[in-house]
């Protein structure tokens, strides 16, 4: 198309050139000025009508996640540590020196098994003197009722006979219960988790004596929740436990929820009941999260592609290449991850990545 009208222009040129006349000349060279031009102003129109001269379309990378339907909890986390639940420190009875000390730490003990001997002499003397005593009781009660049965003798020398004998032994009966308390003896069966006592200490009732036994069979983690959970977390709740110095995660149910807030801390003791493993010890840090809301066919998106304008909740979704605002309303947050109630439904391709600098019907590139 070109090459016709510059063959036309450069015969023209010709045509010019083969006069002598300046003023022809200069007239010729404007003609074929103007003609370009008006050339070049087809050129250009003809081009813009087969779109060469179209500006690219600016695409914005995002990526997306596609909405189904999925198993969401809301949890109530909170901090909490392991303990036993025969956990006991040693105590006597009855004040005493030390004499012997049967166990040793580390060693399995079972529940009445003796650990620790009181000096108890002066006790044993005792019941040695009263039962000399009962003795002489018993002989002369049992010749008083051999008379009495014969009609010999009256009934006050028989009963004076028979209190005397059953005094004696109700005296030897409370001796002998005193002296077994000189036997310290283990109230759970267990291990021996602590030992510091030593021969020659004295002891008193009711202050620990350095003896600990811990049943590590029977477990359990405790754990104080806010009163602003309280209508939330109940006994039979299912709770998710971590023990990061194991680590360990496993699911169980809360075994005890306490019913009354203490005024102090202002919270309720939950315990959860663990199963027996040697790798579980007291006091061990965990981790519980307690279910309190649960919803098996929700839609849920990151939290973090949820914008907020003074008014609304919104997002962006991908539609046929171009990125459409949509108001939500949200509810619960957990795990990074929060529940849509309205706005968005299943299929639905939300922008999760690249969505900051969005505006509505931006051109996208997934």
């Amino acid at each position: 198309m070109k090459r016709p009208l510059y063959t036309i222009a450069l015969a023209l040129l010709l045509a010019s050139c083969s006069s002598d006349n300046p003023k022809d000349k200069k007239a010729t060279l404007e003609k074929l000025k103007k003609e370009r031009t008006a050339l070049n102003g087809k050129i250009e129109k003809l081009e813009s009508e087969l779109g060469q001269n179209k500006k690219k379309v600016d695409f914005k990378d995002v990526a997306v996640t596609e909405l189904a339907e999925t198993h969401f909890r809301n949890y109530v986390e909170v901090q909490g540590r392991v303990d036993a639940e025969e956990n006991v420190d040693i105590m006597p009875e009855v004040p005493g020196t030390v004499t012997a000390i049967y166990v040793k730490a580390g060693q399995h003990v079972n529940k009445g098994q003796v650990l620790v001997q009181l000096d108890d002499k002066v006790l044993k003397q005792n019941v040695a003197q009263l039962q000399t005593q009962l003795d002489l009781a018993r002989t002369v009660f049992d010749r008083q009722k051999n008379l009495w049965d014969q009609k010999i003798g009256t009934e006050v020398q028989y009963l004076t006979a028979k209190s005397q004998k059953e005094g004696l032994e109700r005296q030897l009966a409370g001796l002998k219960s005193q002296a077994s308390m000189s036997k310290v003896k283990s109230p759970v069966s267990g291990t021996v988790d602590a030992m510091e006592l030593k021969l020659g200490q004295s002891v008193a009732p009711g202050s620990p004596m350095g003896i600990r036994v811990v049943n590590a069979d029977r477990l359990k983690v405790k754990a104080l929740v806010s009163e602003n959970y309280g209508g939330k977390v109940n006994q039979g709740d299912e709770v998710t436990i971590s023990l990061p110095d194991v680590p360990e995660n496993l699911n169980a149910k809360v075994s005890f929820a306490a019913k009354m807030i203490d005024p102090v801390s202002r919270g309720f003791n939950v315990e959860v009941k663990l199963p027996s493993n040697k790798k579980y010890r007291p006091n061990m840090v965990a981790i519980l999260k307690i279910i309190d809301y649960s919803n098996d066919k929700a839609l849920v998106v990151p939290v973090n592609a949820i914008q907020k304008s003074e008014s609304s909740e919104y997002v962006f979704i991908a539609v046929d290449g171009k990125a459409k605002k949509v108001n939500i309303k949200s509810g619960k947050v957990s795990d990074g991850k929060a529940e849509v109630l309205s706005g968005l439904k299943v299929g639905d391709k939300v922008i999760i990545t690249g969505f900051q600098d969005l505006n509505d019907g931006d051109s996208v590139k997934l």
